[in-house]
């Protein structure tokens, strides 16, 4: 059976533990596409609950009002919208990650349209306004079980997450914290899509998971923590003072006989109107935000180190672990959640005396370059010292600075 396959049979089996409504959702009511019929072709969009709300729904709005077209939304998941595109089924898919690297996901053509700020969501009556990214990080690796911990009741904490490996939300948020977005997490409760999840949150006072800004957006039931006491907004997304920002993708398959009207679509996203639609759930359209780009590789750097996380490297967690990204059995990413690594010991801080000698521990605002003059070496000898393939090092790392 295909990865493909496999994955969406295990969403299916698990959305049918959750919810009774039918697979996919209907044409979602906001865009009216049947009741005011537009000029030119119907475009069939398919993706992620989050981006609908954020994006695409009001965006549709301002399409069909253009007489260019009609939008039929269909929201359900990021799998599946992109595996509609790719058979054809879809038009449109929406995603808040990137390709993942798939042979299906590299034959398509994700097109970043705007950002969205990832949140971590509680009830609104929690008292916690604000963790910092080593609690949020520590709370999904499953150190941290209880709110008392983190400044809240003394209660524990209720980890929901999104149980298809492919979300966008769920794998660009553990992009982020662990360097790998199917790293497994101590989240025992699935859900179907973000929706479902949200549903569950607004329900337990003690429950707690990931969402968008836009999508929760004028929900008075849920709330959306601080990061680092900085507040989620279009102001701190925009200047990148908020983390945990990410692109809203378009997947659009440039093999698909309605290329050119597809195409249009996206060209309207450059619109005031369209840009004006998405401003409405603090969406930032993706021109406007065109800096965070360039400050990608600072952004990890600074998660990363601040974390003490190895990019790419799949940790292990404690036994209250649920495989969320496993659900989907038979599947790449199940497969890959398998062979999990020895946790990484290079971080633990050396002795005085070993750093007096061939070796130094990597503190807080180290550079290479900087580590190189405080030890009178060259940047080229530590690379060569340490196997590095780039300058690039995380806090807590344990350099051999010399040959003594």
């Amino acid at each position: 059976m295909s990865v493909r396959l496999t994955r969406l049979l295990s969403v299916a089996l698990i959305g049918a533990c959750f919810i009774t409504a039918p697979a996919f959702a209907k044409t979602h009511p906001r865009t009216h596409a049947k009741s005011t019929p537009a000029k030119g072709p119907t475009l069939i969009w398919r993706g992620d609950v989050a981006t609908a709300t954020g994006v695409v729904d009001e965006v549709a709005l301002a399409w069909q009002k253009s007489g260019k077209g009609t939008l039929e939304l269909q929201p359900f998941n990021t799998a599946s919208g992109i595996d509609a595109v790719s058979t054809g089924a879809a038009d449109l898919a929406g995603s808040l990650r990137a390709s993942d690297g798939s042979t299906e996901n590299t034959n398509l053509t994700f097109t970043p349209v705007a950002w969205d700020a990832l949140v971590i969501i509680t009830h609104a009556s929690n008292p916690v306004r604000s963790l910092t990214l080593k609690q949020v990080h520590d709370i999904y690796y499953g150190k941290i079980h209880n709110w008392s911990e983190v400044g809240g009741n003394d209660a524990p904490i209720d980890v929901y997450a999104v149980a298809s490996p492919g979300d966008g939300v769920e794998y660009s948020l553990r992009n982020l914290l662990f360097g790998r977005g199917n790293q497994p997490v101590a989240a025992p409760r699935l859900y179907v899509n973000t929706h479902k999840l949200e549903e569950g949150v607004e329900l337990n006072p003690n429950g707690m998971g990931a969402a968008t800004l836009a999508d929760i957006s004028g929900n008075p039931k849920l709330k959306a923590v601080a990061i680092n006491g900085v507040a989620p907004n279009a102001t701190s997304v925009g200047n990148g003072s908020y983390l945990l920002y990410t692109p809203v993708y378009l997947v659009t398959n440039p093999r698909s006989p309605k290329a050119a009207q597809v195409q249009a679509f996206i060209d309207f996203l450059q619109t005031d109107a369209a840009k004006a639609a998405m401003r409405l759930h603090a969406v930032l359209p993706y021109q406007d935000g065109i800096a965070l780009a360039s400050m990608e590789a600072a952004r990890s750097n600074q998660i990363f180190s601040e974390l003490g996380v190895r990019p790419g490297h799949i940790a292990t967690t404690p036994s209250t672990l649920a495989a969320a990204p496993a659900a989907a059995a038979g599947s790449q990413a199940a497969a890959n959640a398998a062979k999990v690594s020895a946790p990484d010991t290079t971080s633990k801080v050396a002795s005085d005396d070993t750093m007096a000698g061939t070796t130094y521990t990597v503190a807080k605002g180290d550079t290479l370059s900087l580590i190189a003059k405080k030890r009178s070496v060259t940047v080229a000898e530590l690379r060569e010292w340490n196997n590095l393939k780039s300058d690039q090092i995380r806090l807590g790392q344990v350099l051999r600075v010399g040959t003594r």
